[in-house]
Formats: structure tokens, C-alpha cells, sequence
């Protein structure tokens, strides 16, 4: 699991992670010498902004933008899958995702498809365990007439590819408010549409899957994770 927070940069720093995620679409992978004359800085500069960001240096950033750490040809079982997500898995950045869900007076899950279903389900158990307001909005409308400046908008995807979250986060940062993508899978793009990016595990399903095909069981243990972690907070 990763977690990229762009709220801990400056402009500048902004800048570098945003150009080198957009030069990853068209190009192959830049040494940092040549990253750095892509977005016209210093190397110590790419290398403090991406650090900043979470990420313990500029070689894990690259396999996390070009591809989701460690390129997977060989197929995966899904109970493997979740194995290793498991064994993987860092506890310790729930404690961020905790603080950043107690942070907030309103909470607004949003997906598309199965996973709005998911949204709806933790919605149900974040309000037994929050005293924030919770709620899953059925489309883009209803979601703009409820986000403020108080709200944390947390949005569910599987890989990242149905459908663009681009103008949800304009949106939603026009009216000031906090942006988290949580996704199954490791998509750069995502990285442009939210202040704070959780990619949850390494592994991806099968290719041969379509995004609403594809299953939510990661989704699952972590928001049931952080329901239990809150739950031990409030009995402390």
C-alpha cells in the first residue's frame, strides 16, 4: 500500500509531481537527471518534492507511476492476491486515514457502479462508529450540492478506468473541499484528481476482467480495518 499526499507541497513541488506524471503517459522512464530537466528544476528538487509526497525515493516512483511498483505478467489466484495483501500491508497508514476521517464534519463516499455499492455499505458503518455527517451520493449532481468546505470526499475505484474523476475533483476543490481516491489498483492518472491517493495493493486481477467485474474484497478489509481502528480510539 502507498499513500500519495500532495498537501505537504509547495507550488513548485506540485508542479514537478504533475509534469512527470503526464510526461509517463507518452514517454518511457526518465533518469532523475533527466527528470529534473523536464520540469526545469534541480535534482535535489524532484528528489525532495517526491520524498514529500511519500515516497522513500525516486526509483519507487517510478515503478509506482510506470507500473504500480513491480510490473505483474503471471496471473494471480484472488485468494493469493488477498494473501499477499495482507502480508504486505502497512497497519500504520491506517492510523492516517483514521485521523483524516475524525478530521472532518462531513464525510461524502462517491464510486461508480459496484463500487457505490461499497460506498454505501461503509457509509453504513462509519455512522455507527463517527459523529461526522456520512453520506453516498447517487451521481455527480446531488454530490455538488452537498460538498463544502467541512466535507472529506473519498472516492472509491477499483482500477481508475470506467470513467474520469477529473471534473468530480474540480468540483469538489472549488468548493475547498479534501479529496482521497482509494483504488484497488495502482492507475498515475489518478494521482491528478485528489489531495491524498491510497493504491491499496500491488497486485492486480486478471487483465481479462472488466473494471465492474472485478472484485472489492480489498475495499472491504481495509474500511472494515478502519472501522475497527476508530471503534478502539473512541474505548481509549
Amino acid at each position: 500500500m502507498i499513500i500519495i499526499d500532495e498537501t505537504k507541497l509547495n507550488p513548485l513541488e506540485q508542479r514537478i509531481l504533475t509534469t512527470l506524471t503526464a510526461y509517463a503517459r507518452k514517454n518511457s522512464e526518465p533518469k532523475i537527471i533527466d527528470a529534473a530537466e523536464i520540469c526545469s528544476c534541480s535534482v535535489s528538487q524532484v528528489s525532495k518534492a517526491i520524498k514529500k509526497a511519500g515516497f522513500t525515493g525516486y526509483k519507487q516512483f517510478i515503478r509506482y507511476l510506470y507500473f504500480g511498483d513491480i510490473p505483474q505478467e503471471e496471473k494471480i489466484d484472488e485468494l493469493e492476491r488477498i494473501k499477499l495483501f495482507m502480508e504486505e500491508f502497512d497497519i500504520s497508514l491506517l492510523d492516517e486515514f483514521v485521523e483524516l476521517i475524525l478530521s472532518h464534519k462531513k464525510i461524502i463516499l462517491f464510486g461508480y457502479g459496484p463500487s457505490h455499492i461499497c460506498a454505501q455499505y461503509i457509509e453504513y458503518k462509519l455512522r455507527f462508529c463517527t459523529e461526522a455527517f456520512v453520506t453516498t451520493p447517487p451521481d455527480e449532481r446531488s454530490l455538488h450540492s452537498i460538498v463544502d468546505k467541512s466535507s472529506l470526499l473519498i472516492i472509491l475505484t477499483t482500477t481508475g478506468q470506467y470513467r474520469s474523476f477529473e471534473p468530480t475533483f474540480k468540483d469538489a476543490k472549488e468548493s475547498d473541499a479534501d479529496v482521497v481516491v482509494v483504488s484497488e489498483e495502482f492507475n498515475s492518472q489518478l494521482m491528478d484528481n485528489c489531495d491524498r491517493y491510497f493504491c491499496l495493493t500491488r497486485h492486480k486481477q486478471s487483465n481479462q476482467l472488466q473494471p465492474h467485474e472485478k472484485t472489492r474484497t480489498i475495499f472491504f478489509i481495509f474500511f472494515e480495518q478502519v472501522v475497527q481502528r476508530i471503534l478502539e480510539k473512541q474505548k481509549k
